[in-house]
Order: structure tokens, then C-alpha cells, then sequence
């Protein structure tokens, strides 16, 4: 999971059909920048934001059963 915020703005990413190294670009709408990711996070390969980073976020990988236990108040949006 990665930061959307940059310099105040926050970018909408989507895939941009590209890959690299077996690996999807991202690029974001508001300036259609492209981004890869690495290891700490998303960078500009090309466009506006050429050379910036995205940094990645602590984010939990697990299961809906292991969430739930673990965060009992959580709701599911229909």
C-alpha cells in the first residue's frame, strides 16, 4: 500500500497497462505520471512527478478471519 499525497495533492493511481520486469505501472490521473514501485515505495519514472516518491504505508496481509477476530468493530460497506 502506498501514499497517494504528494506535494498537498492526492492522485488517484490506476493501472496503466504497462508492465516492467513482470511488474504493473501505475500512472496517476490528475497528471498521468507513471509510477513503479520498489521496495519503499512508488517512483516517478516519467512525467510531472519524474524522480518523486510515494512512500509505502504499514498495511496488514491477512485473512477476513484473522481481521475480524482481531478488529471485531469493522463493518462491511454493500
Amino acid at each position: 500500500m502506498y501514499s497517494r499525497e504528494i506535494d498537498g495533492k492526492t492522485l488517484t493511481l490506476v493501472p496503466s497497462g504497462w508492465t516492467y520486469e513482470r511488474t504493473f505501472v501505475l500512472y496517476d490521473r490528475e497528471t498521468e505520471s507513471l509510477w513503479y514501485p520498489y521496495e519503499n515505495g512508488l517512483m516517478g519514472i516519467q512525467g510531472v512527478f519524474f524522480q518523486r516518491w510515494l512512500p509505502k504505508l504499514d498495511a496488514d496481509d491477512t485473512r477476513w478471519q484473522e481481521w475480524r477476530a482481531k478488529y471485531p468493530q469493522t463493518k462491511i460497506m454493500d
